[in-house]
């Protein structure tokens, strides 16, 4: 495929697909789920604006981080239409995500540190639970893996959650393993 001269205003979906590694089929996908758009010509063609390429790179690395896709939008939705949004823009989108960030990272050191020892789940059927949650007391507090869930084990009440930042990472549990 020929890819298209950087003076080029608009791409067609096999250019933008070559330039971005991203599927045609991926790039219909993003248009239907309203994170690109694109106009059609006269002979009901797609073609994408340039600023499409930056677009798509944001949804794929947000992809990457696991933001889902209703969050990409409605960011992308803050974007100003009519210009390339700037590097200031982009970082006003990625800020509002890294508190959200943090705490996937620290859920996922913490699983990376106890996983060999206990899933958290509360369940007795590893050996080693009967240590860590004896007489199953992790299943009094409700379902799932109570052990290494950040928001659980957060100072909260039965009544109310923390608001999003006022909850303080946990440090990991010791007694598991």
């Amino acid at each position: 495929m020929t890819t298209a001269d950087w003076r080029t205003k608009e791409l067609t979906p096999g250019q933008l697909s070559e330039r971005s590694g991203v599927a045609v089929s991926a790039l219909h996908f993003y248009e239907r789920e309203g994170l690109i758009s694109s106009r059609r010509t006269s002979g009901n063609q797609r073609r994408y604006t340039r600023e499409t390429l930056r677009r798509v790179a944001f949804i794929r690395i947000s992809q990457r981080v696991g933001i889902p896709l209703s969050e990409i939008r409605d960011a992308l939705d803050r974007l100003p239409a009519g210009r390339t949004p700037t590097r200031r823009d982009w970082e006003t989108l990625s800020t509002a995500w890294r508190t959200d960030l943090d705490e996937r990272i620290t859920q996922l050191v913490r699983l990376r540190d106890n996983l060999t020892g206990c899933i958290g789940c509360g369940c007795l059927s590893l050996g080693s639970c009967k240590l860590a949650n004896e007489g199953d007391r992790l299943g009094d507090q409700g379902p799932g893996a109570r052990v290494l869930d950040v928001h659980l084990n957060c100072q909260e009440t039965a009544d109310a959650a923390p608001a999003a930042g006022e909850c303080e990472p946990c440090e990991p549990m010791e007694s598991v393993g």
